[in-house]
């Protein structure tokens, strides 16, 4: 059950969606998952003179030397056209430069990992940096 106003913004934005559509999904054994994602497909579809941006925010609170600190992590990145977009440098970039690393020994970790290894992140976010990835960071008390 929604519990909202059939007439809120949030209803009005998932009519415009199309989730209450009679019109007919043409996807064979479609579950949910893949027709929101139809959907969203065909109305996020980005035109040719379209831009997208991504921002990123990590936001850290943490105790040092018995004072509370708070570390501000921003990423901003638009993108260039509709091909070549920022979603897709910050998808595709990271995985890349890993897999470059990996093919000239510079990263020797075997198995399935998490990229939380510095012998993993350093290396990328180094390289990332070098294609204007870089997050801007700020460290205040609280």
């Amino acid at each position: 059950m929604i519990e909202t106003d059939p007439d809120s913004d949030i209803m009005q934005k998932l009519e415009w969606l199309g989730l209450f559509s009679k019109r007919r999904i043409k996807l064979q054994n479609a579950t949910p998952a893949l027709i929101l994602e139809n959907l969203l497909l065909e109305k996020w579809a980005l035109q040719p003179n379209d831009k997208d941006m991504v921002i990123m925010q990590h936001v850290f609170e943490y105790e040092q030397q018995r004072k509370r600190r708070k570390m501000t992590s921003t990423l901003v990145m638009k993108g260039t056209n509709s091909e070549e977009t920022a979603m897709s440098r910050l998808v595709g970039l990271p995985l890349g430069i890993f897999v470059k690393l990996l093919m000239m020994g510079k990263i020797s970790t075997t198995g399935v990992n998490i990229p939380t290894m510095p012998e993993v992140y350093e290396p990328v976010m180094a390289e990332l940096e070098d294609h204007g990835v870089k997050f801007m960071e700020e460290d205040n008390p609280m």
